[in-house]
């Protein structure tokens, strides 16, 4: 089986993430550039497929500027076998829309039998790429998936939804994306990290996907800065701090 797993460099968690008005997009050199989390979790997903079969393969793909294969390389350090870095700069600003258009396109090209990717990336939230790539591949999806069981024909997770829980299943192949609950991604190993060094990374442009160059659809007409949080109020106690903390909850009708 051939698995290819999204991955992606994001702005740091750990730190204050900047948007930059002038642009309209974040701003990714204020802050360490790391790879997404949420990314790292669909990988082990991959990766514990590839421990039980051996000869499972994994391949991680990623789109974004050169230095995006600081990302891949720590996830061939995590132990997938083979990288994918589509990177042109005609792509910078890429939306949505133009970023699944692209990605579906270097997965089509390197082939595979189950697509992964997390839920929804730390930095832009939209949630929706891997659903898009499925779309323009013609192939099923199955979203936020909590736990995920692979075979031969077919993958089987459940999702949560505001009812309870519901068990989804489908045939190879087919692209699925997954939560923060679905596994806790490992540590490279010193072993690892050497042999990362190693691996294949092929990198592509939008002419070895024969891919138009035009550029992203979607244009940011305004932008603003989120308000400074304001002080909250201090409620100290004379003994009454009971009544004025119930009076202050009221009043936000938070009871």
């Amino acid at each position: 089986m051939k698995i290819i797993v999204l991955v992606k460099q994001v702005p740091d968690t750990a730190e204050e993430r900047r948007f930059d008005p002038a642009t309209g997009r974040v701003d990714r050199d204020a802050t360490e550039r790391v790879a997404d989390e949420i990314n790292e979790r669909a990988l082990e997903v991959a990766l514990r497929l590839k421990d039980v079969d051996k000869k499972t393969e994994v391949v991680i793909l990623t789109m974004g500027p050169a230095d995006a294969t600081q990302a891949l390389r720590k996830a061939l350090s995590m132990g997938a076998d083979s990288a994918v870095h589509v990177v042109d700069d005609r792509l910078e600003g890429a939306d949505i829309a133009r970023t699944a258009e692209v990605l579906a396109a270097a997965a089509k090209q390197t082939g595979f039998d189950l697509l992964v990717a997390g839920n929804e990336s730390t930095d832009g939230r939209g949630g929706v790429i891997p659903a898009m790539i499925a779309e323009h591949l013609g192939l099923p999806s199955l979203p936020s998936l909590n736990t995920v069981e692979i075979d031969v024909e077919s993958v089987t997770g459940e999702v949560g939804i505001e009812e309870g829980i519901l068990t989804v299943r489908s045939l190879l192949p087919a692209v699925i994306s997954v939560t923060e609950r679905v596994a806790e991604a490992r540590f490279p190993n010193f072993k690892g990290i050497m042999t990362a060094k190693r691996k294949p990374l092929v990198t592509l442009s939008l002419d070895d996907l024969g891919l138009r160059s035009a550029g992203p659809a979607t244009v940011v007409l305004a932008t603003s800065e989120r308000p400074a949080r304001a002080a909250g109020k201090k409620i100290f106690d004379d003994g009454n701090a009971g009544s004025e903390l119930a009076e202050f909850l009221a009043a936000g009708r938070l009871i």
